[in-house]
């Protein structure tokens, strides 16, 4: 198994100095017609943030990740009655393929969800995950696209209808171990989807709290109203 390895390792090192010999003849061979590269080329060869993109279209040319969410903002509605209530305003904004567990990432976008975007952001500077720094970065950017594209007057009058998560790429690697033994590596990415709203946030998002009273009621509403199996 050892032998294997190192042949594999031998291979790769040879392939890998093959590339560079041919990427600095033609390096050599531009830098002879133009002296200087645009910049853009010189972007393109640095593995950044920012080329991040090209570098997925190389693995999957037709996986642009999710594209239906911001789709939202589009969304024209029709006039309103003088009569009717005022549509209150909102804006959806995500942040795709961050270098982050989802699962680690679901606790962040449940602690915030409910709030207003002002206690959002200061929780978050208290929360001692990496997740949580995309999560108030993601919710900065939705709050200054309100206020400049969705003609929202004041960006604090605005609480954090939905935020959750999704699963993105996942990398799978090989961890070496000893006696010639391999493990099984996944670098997991996800995506983070929020819609800010505009007012004041509900004083309970999810269920309003019931009396003890009231849970011993429908307690025993679903108890009269089970089903026995055939009874008459």
């Amino acid at each position: 198994m050892h032998k294997v390895i190192r042949q594999m390792s031998q291979l790769r090192l040879q392939a890998a100095q093959g590339a560079a010999l041919l990427r600095s003849g033609e390096t050599n061979r531009s830098t002879a017609i133009s002296p200087v590269s645009p910049p853009a080329l010189q972007s393109k060869s640095l593995h950044t943030a920012a080329s991040a993109g090209m570098l997925c279209a190389k693995w999957n040319k037709y996986n642009y990740g999710p594209q239906k969410w911001l789709e939202y903002n589009k969304t024209v509605h029709p006039p309103q009655q003088t009569d009717e209530e005022p549509r209150k305003a909102y804006v959806c904004h995500m942040r795709n393929n961050i270098k982050y567990s989802p699962d680690k990432m679901w606790y962040i976008a449940a602690f915030v969800r409910g709030m207003s975007v002002d206690e959002a952001l200061k929780q978050l500077n208290f929360v001692l995950k990496k997740g949580a720094t995309d999560v108030k970065e993601t919710i900065l950017e939705a709050q200054q696209m309100a206020v400049e594209r969705h003609n929202v007057e004041y960006k604090s009058n605005l609480w954090i209808a939905e935020s959750f998560v999704g699963k993105g790429r996942v990398f799978k690697g090989v961890r070496r171990h000893a006696r010639g033994r391999f493990g099984k590596v996944e670098y997991k990415h996800c995506h983070y989807f929020v819609r800010l709203e505009e007012g004041e946030p509900p004083q309970h998002y999810y269920q309003e709290p019931q009396t003890p009273e009231q849970q011993y009621e429908s307690w025993m509403e679903q108890m009269r109203s089970r089903k026995i199996i055939n009874s008459l």
